[in-house]
C-alpha cells in the first residue's frame, strides 16, 4: 500500500507490527516520549483524545481537511477530532453488526427481524451460534461488539451515545437488556461457556465449515473474510460464506449501524510523516489494498468495483449507504471503562446469573473513569 508512496518520495519505511499497541505506546509515552514512532495506529478515539491533551500526538491540520471529510462516510472523520482538531484520521474501516454464515448450509434468506434470527432451525447445525471471546489481554472484545449492536438496535442511537459519554448508567434497563439478549445468545451457543472463552476471535467461525457444521451463524465485522478464507484457520472458498447485516430488534431504529477502524496518529512531526499521512488519506492509496480483498476504504472515492472479493465489496456498499454510523462505543469510553467492559464480557458468558453484580460493578467503574477524563 505504501510503496508506491515510498518510491515516489525515496523515504524508507519501517514497519513494527505488534498486538500489544497499546502497551508498548503507552510506556513511551509516560517514558517522556523517547522510542515513539513517528506514526503509529491508535487503538480508539478513547485514548487519541488523552494523548492528544497529554501532547503526545500532534495535530494533523496541514492535511486537507474539507476533504478529507466530505470523503470519507458519515459520522467517522469527526471521532479523529480534539476540540475541533483533527487529531486521527482513518484510512481503512469496518462495519460491524454482520452475521455470517456458510453457503454451502443456510439458504441466505435474510431474516425480516432479529426474533426471526433468534427462531431459525439450527439445522444441519449442531447450534445456532459461534462465539469466540479470546484474545490475549483483550479478551472480551467480541462480546462488546455484542453488546454494542444490540444496543443500538434495541434502545437507538441517543441511548447509545448517552452510554459512550457515561450518562447511561450500565444497571440501567437498556443495558441490562442488551446483556440479557446477549444470553439468549449464549445459550444457543455451540460448547457452551468452555467454548466461548477459549476459541480465539479468528477461529470463531471455524465451526460453520465442520461436517457436520457445529454453528449456523456467526456474529463478527466485516474483517472476518480474511480468517474465514485463511487456509490456516476455516480455510473456505470465497464463494462459500456470506453474510447479512443484523436485522433491526425495535423498528423504530432501523438502519442504525456500528463501525469502527484503523485510527491512525502521529506522534513526531516530521515533513516525512505528514507526507505519508496525506497519502494514507488518499483514494490512491486505499485502493491497492481495497484490491487485494478483505479491507475496507474510509475514502468513499474508492469505487466498489475495485474490491477484490465480493464480501468486502458488500461491506463497502453497507458503509457507503449508512446515514445512521456510530464507531465502536467500548473503543470510544475511557480506557479504564474499556477494559472493565472487556472483563465484563468474559465473566458473564461463564456465569450469565451474576449479571447484577457485574453491571452493578461496571457502574462503579463508570464513575471514577469519567471522572478523571
Amino acid at each position: 500500500m505504501v510503496q508506491p508512496w515510498a518510491d515516489r518520495t525515496g523515504v524508507q519505511v519501517d514497519y513494527v507490527g505488534t498486538r500489544d499497541m497499546q502497551t508498548q505506546l503507552t510506556a513511551a509515552i509516560e517514558g517522556g516520549g523517547a522510542g515513539l514512532p513517528d506514526l503509529a495506529g491508535i487503538p480508539g478515539p478513547g485514548l487519541m483524545v488523552e494523548w492528544f491533551e497529554d501532547g503526545a500526538l500532534k495535530p494533523l491540520d496541514f492535511i486537507d481537511v474539507d476533504a478529507y471529510m466530505e470523503a470519507a462516510p458519515p459520522g467517522l472523520p469527526e471521532l479523529g477530532e480534539v476540540d475541533d482538531t483533527l487529531a486521527g484520521i482513518f484510512f481503512k474501516a469496518a462495519v460491524k453488526g454482520f452475521i455470517w454464515y456458510n453457503t454451502n448450509v443456510y439458504d441466505g434468506t435474510v431474516p425480516e427481524s432479529w426474533d426471526a434470527v433468534m427462531s431459525t432451525d439450527p439445522a444441519p447445525a449442531e447450534s445456532l451460534w459461534c462465539v469466540a471471546l479470546e484474545s490475549g489481554d483483550a479478551s472480551g472484545w467480541p462480546g462488546t461488539d455484542w453488546i454494542e449492536d444490540i444496543v443500538i438496535r434495541q434502545s437507538g442511537p441517543d441511548v447509545y451515545d448517552a452510554w459512550v459519554r457515561g450518562e447511561q448508567t450500565w444497571t440501567s434497563q437498556e443495558i441490562r437488556s442488551a446483556f440479557e439478549e446477549f444470553g439468549e445468545v449464549v445459550a444457543t451457543t455451540a460448547g457452551g461457556g468452555n467454548a466461548i472463552l477459549t476459541t480465539a476471535f479468528q477461529n470463531g467461525g471455524n465451526g460453520m465449515f465442520t461436517d457436520p457444521p457445529d454453528c449456523l451463524f456467526h456474529h463478527q465485522a466485516s474483517f472476518m473474510s480474511d480468517f474465514l478464507a485463511d487456509p490456516a484457520r476455516a480455510g473456505a472458498a470465497p464463494e462459500d460464506f456470506d453474510f447479512f447485516v443484523m436485522p433491526d430488534i425495535d423498528p423504530q431504529y432501523s438502519g442504525a449501524v456500528t463501525g469502527g477502524g484503523d485510527l491512525f496518529g502521529m506522534f513526531n512531526d516530521t515533513p516525512q510523516a505528514r507526507s505519508l499521512i496525506e497519502y494514507l488519506v488518499s483514494a490512491e492509496a486505499q485502493e491497492i489494498w481495497a484490491e487485494r480483498g478483505g479491507f475496507i476504504a474510509a475514502n468513499t472515492g474508492v469505487p466498489l468495483d475495485a474490491y477484490g472479493d465480493e464480501p468486502s465489496r458488500k461491506a463497502a456498499e453497507t458503509l457507503q449507504e449508512t446515514t445512521g454510523l456510530r464507531f465502536d462505543a467500548s473503543d470510544s469510553m475511557p480506557g479504564a471503562m474499556n477494559a472493565a467492559f472487556q472483563g465484563a464480557m468474559v465473566r458473564f458468558a461463564q456465569n450469565p446469573d451474576d449479571l447484577e453484580a457485574i453491571l452493578a460493578e461496571l457502574d462503579t467503574v463508570q464513575a471514577d473513569a469519567y471522572r478523571e477524563e
